[in-house]
């Protein structure tokens, strides 16, 4: 597993249409479900698109991820955001960098959440099962772990649907996927071109990475979070508390810990 590099400098310029408004909506819906919580993880919060607007409407957040550069960006977002005139109506965020498959805190929280597929990027079954373990022992009894993947017919639509191009006055790249069908794993090719002014003259900065996923069957993900504690293990497609099916791009998951009787 590795951490984004020069990526972070563009990385909210190409991640601008992501749906975080859905995540937050899915988050709370949850929430209302299986209990409010106070305190919440984000577990690869990379540049705080999600950490900090928890933060802002009240919840105390720790943001984690293991790539300095994505926590430079969050922190520089919340520092730039957060004015005196509204500490009082927000809780707070810390920003943490740590790898997902040992992470710890000085205090278990309410709830965990992993969004954006962070998960497929864990492409060992052992370091899927090890996150497990991390999140169960830092989540409070009655808590709840909330997260999303792509299932392995989403990882088999991309190297279909490859390649990508975005073409735009001040960003462009070049996306190709290869895809190992005998473990439903993907590489993914991007080569990223990105203007370094404002001035239409301004040269463009090239920025290449490669970036691993790898699906899981849903069956394995359950019997993981079974094994690692969890009580109960539900799943959702696409943003909806609502039964996945055959043309589920996002899989949601919520394993709930056992209160304590």
């Amino acid at each position: 597993m590795r951490a984004y590099r020069q990526f972070a400098s563009v990385y909210d310029r190409l991640m601008e249409d992501m749906p975080y408004p859905e995540w937050l909506s899915f988050a709370r819906q949850c929430w209302e479900r299986y209990g409010m919580p106070k305190s919440v993880a984000d577990i690869g919060c990379g540049t705080g698109s999600i950490a900090i607007p928890l933060a802002r409407s009240g919840f105390d957040v720790y943001g984690i991820d293991l790539s300095a550069n994505m926590l430079s960006v969050a922190r520089s977002k919340w520092e730039a955001g957060h004015q005196p005139a509204i500490r009082s109506q927000s809780g707070s965020v810390t920003f943490l960098q740590q790898d997902m498959r040992d992470w710890e805190l000085p205090e278990q929280v309410d709830s965990v959440i992993s969004f954006c597929d962070c998960l497929n990027y864990l492409t060992e079954s052992e370091d899927v099962e090890a996150m497990f373990a991390a999140t169960f022992r830092s989540l409070k009894d009655g808590g709840v772990f909330l997260f999303d993947v792509h299932p392995p017919s989403q990882l088999k639509r991309y190297a279909v649907e490859q390649p990508f191009v975005l073409d735009e006055r001040d960003i462009a790249y070049i996306w190709t996927s290869e895809l190992d069908e005998q473990r439903c794993e993907i590489e993914h090719h991007l080569s990223i071109f990105a203007r370094e002014g404002a001035e239409r003259d301004s040269l463009f900065q090239r920025i290449d990475e490669v970036h691993i996923q790898r699906a899981y069957e849903p069956a394995w993900l359950t019997g993981a979070l079974l094994r690692a504690g969890f009580a109960k293990v539900e799943q959702f497609g696409d943003f909806r508390l609502e039964a996945p099916d055959a043309m589920t791009e996002r899989l949601f998951f919520a394993a709930l810990k056992e209160p304590r009787t």
